[in-house]
C-alpha cells in the first residue's frame, strides 16, 4: 500500500485553532523535567479538508452497510437507522453517570424497564436481564443460570448439555466454559434434529439442550414440542440461541413453545451497530422458575418509581457486567422497538423471510442447495458444483464477490454442508439490491466455468489482494509498515 495514502502533511497548514491557555505558568515549569521531550513531536500539518478527505477515502476502501449488501448468514447485518444515532447522543442520555442516585435516573430506568418488558413480550419469557454485552456473554449467562438452577436442586449429577450439529459455533465453547460436557446431536436428512437419536442421548445426566431456532440452515425446528417433552422429562432445560430471532418477530414466541431460556442479539435483530469488536448487547430472558437466578440488579417498578432491584441477590448468579450493560446500545434497541411497534416488528421478519426465499429461488439454478424447502431468514447454498466441475472453491467464489462490490457471505459454515455459502439478505434490502446481488452470483457461476483462473486470483480490484493464508499462519506479522 502506498505511503501517499497516509502522508498529507504540508508545512504551515492548520486544521484547528486551539484556544489560548488559561494558565500563565510555562508548561516546562508544570511538567517535571524527566517528562520533557528530547525533540519536538513530529505532528502532521494538514487542513480540515485534508483530514476529511483522508478518512473518507480510507472508509471507502472498506465495506459498510451504507455502501452495499452484507449477505452474512446468521449475522443479520441490517441497516442501522440514523435516528438512533442522533437520539442516543442527546445530552439527557450522554451526560448520565452510573453512580448517580437512582432518584436522578428515573427516565433512564424507565427506558430500561420498558425494554425488559418489551423483550419479554416479544419472546414470551417471564423476565429479562439487560446486563450481558454480547451474544456470547448472553450464552454464558444463560448456561450459568441453567447451572445455578440444577445446583439449587442438588442435581450435581447433571453434567452434560446436548447441542445439535446445526447450532452456532459458540454454543459448545460456552457450555465447556461453564463446566459442562458437550454431546453433539447429528441432524437428520431434513436438516433438523434427529428425534430418535435425541431420545437415545437424553438421560438423568442431561442438564440441558441448546438449540438455534431457526437453525443455521435457515430451517425452523418444527419438532420443538416433542423435543421439549423429551428434555423436560428428565428435569433438563431448553436453551434457545436467539441469534436468528430476526425470523420470528411477531410470529413465534419461544417461551410459549417450550424454551426455558434464551438470549437476544440486540446488535442483530434490533438494529444496533455491531462488528469490529463491539459494542453489542445480549440480554437473556427466562421462564418464571428461572427468574431467581437472573443477574442483579434488575430494574423494577412500584408506586414510588423505578428501582435497581437486588431482592433476589441470594440466589442470583451475580453480576455479569459492570453497571447496567451497554446503555447506549440498549437505548438504540428501545427506539427501534418503539418506532416499529408490534405490527412493524412482524413485518421485519416477514420481509426477511421473503427476501431469503426470493434469492434462494433464483440461485438454486446456479448453485447446489441441499435443502430447498422454504427457508426462514437465510439459506445455505454451496460451491460443490463449481468445485467438482471447475476446481473453483467456495473461497474463490467469496473472494470474487468482493470484486462485484458485495461483502462475502459466511463461508464454510455450517460445517455439515461442504463448501457452504450461508446467505442472509435481511429485510432492509430492496428488490433492486437483491437482484444486483443475484446477478453478481450468477456472473460468478459463469466465470467459474469459463475462466477458473480468474476465480483463483480474485479479488483483483480490492486495495488488498488475496492473502496467502498458509504463510500468514506461519509468519504472522500484524504490524503495518509504510510503503509495504
Amino acid at each position: 500500500m502506498s505511503k501517499t495514502i497516509f502522508e498529507h502533511s504540508s508545512a504551515g497548514r492548520k486544521g484547528v485553532t486551539l484556544p489560548s491557555r488559561e494558565i500563565d505558568t510555562p508548561l516546562d515549569k508544570i511538567i517535571p523535567a524527566k517528562y520533557h521531550r528530547a525533540r519536538a513531536a513530529r505532528l502532521p500539518e494538514v487542513s480540515e479538508l485534508d483530514v476529511m478527505r483522508h478518512y473518507i477515502k480510507l472508509s471507502h476502501l472498506n465495506h459498510f452497510i451504507e455502501k452495499g449488501l452484507y449477505p452474512l448468514g446468521s449475522c443479520t447485518m441490517k441497516y442501522n437507522p440514523k435516528i438512533h444515532e442522533s437520539l442516543v447522543r442527546h445530552t439527557c442520555f450522554a451526560n448520565l453517570h452510573p453512580y448517580q442516585h437512582e432518584s436522578t435516573l428515573q427516565g433512564a430506568l424507565e427506558l430500561l424497564y420498558e425494554l425488559q418488558e418489551d423483550l419479554a413480550e416479544i419472546s414470551g419469557m417471564a423476565k429479562v436481564t439487560l446486563q450481558p454485552v454480547a451474544g456470547a456473554q448472553g450464552e454464558f449467562t444463560g448456561i450459568k443460570i441453567i447451572d445455578a438452577y440444577h445446583k439449587a436442586k442438588g442435581n450435581t449429577h447433571k453434567t452434560k448439555i446436548i447441542i445439535p450439529d446445526s447450532a452456532h459455533g459458540t454454543n459448545p465453547a460456552t457450555c465447556s466454559l461453564v463446566g459442562y460436557d458437550v454431546v453433539e446431536l447429528k441432524s437428520n436428512a431434513d436438516g433438523r434434529c434427529d428425534i430418535a437419536r435425541l431420545r437415545e442421548l437424553v438421560d438423568e445426566n442431561t442438564a440441558g439442550f441448546m438449540l438455534t431456532n431457526p437453525n443455521t440452515l435457515g430451517l425452523f425446528e418444527t419438532q420443538i414440542a416433542e423435543i421439549a417433552e423429551i428434555i423436560h422429562s428428565v428435569d433438563a432445560l431448553i436453551y434457545m440461541d436467539g441469534a436468528n430471532l430476526n425470523a420470528l418477530l411477531g410470529i413465534v414466541q419461544p417461551g410459549k413453545i417450550g424454551f426455558d431460556i434464551m438470549h437476544y442479539n440486540l446488535h442483530k435483530t434490533f438494529s444496533t451497530p455491531h462488528g469490529g469488536g463491539g459494542p453489542g448487547a445480549g440480554p437473556v430472558g427466562v421462564v418464571e422458575k428461572l427468574v431467581p437466578y437472573l443477574p442483579v440488579p434488575m430494574v423494577s417498578k412500584d408506586d414510588d418509581g423505578y428501582h435497581l432491584d437486588y431482592s433476589h441477590e441470594a440466589t442470583s448468579i451475580g453480576k455479569v457486567h459492570t453497571f447496567y450493560g451497554n446503555f447506549a446500545i440498549l437505548v438504540r434497541a428501545y427506539i427501534y422497538i418503539k418506532m416499529l411497534g408490534a405490527e412493524g416488528l412482524r413485518r421485519v421478519s416477514e420481509n426477511a423471510i421473503i427476501n431469503a426465499n426470493y434469492l434462494m429461488a433464483i440461485l438454486k439454478d446456479y448453485y447446489h442447495i441441499q435443502h430447498q424447502e422454504y427457508c426462514m431468514h437465510e439459506f445455505v447454498a454451496d460451491g460443490t458444483k463449481q468445485k467438482k466441475e471447475n476446481g473453483v472453491s467456495t473461497l474463490d467464489i467469496a473472494k470474487r464477490l468482493l470484486d462485484k462490490g458485495f461483502h462475502a457471505p459466511t463461508v464454510y459454515f455450517p460445517l455439515i454442508i461442504p463448501e457452504a455459502l450461508m446467505i442472509e439478505p435481511t429485510e432492509t434490502e430492496s428488490l433492486e439490491s437483491l437482484d444486483a446481488f443475484a446477478q453478481a452470483m450468477i456472473e460468478i457461476a459463469q466465470e467459474s466455468a469459463e475462466n477458473p483462473e480468474l476465480m483463483h486470483e480474485a479479488p483483483i480490484s480490492t486495495p488488498v489482494r488475496r492473502v496467502d493464508d498458509v504463510r500468514a499462519v506461519k509468519e504472522l506479522d500484524p504490524i503495518f509498515k509504510i510503503g509495504e
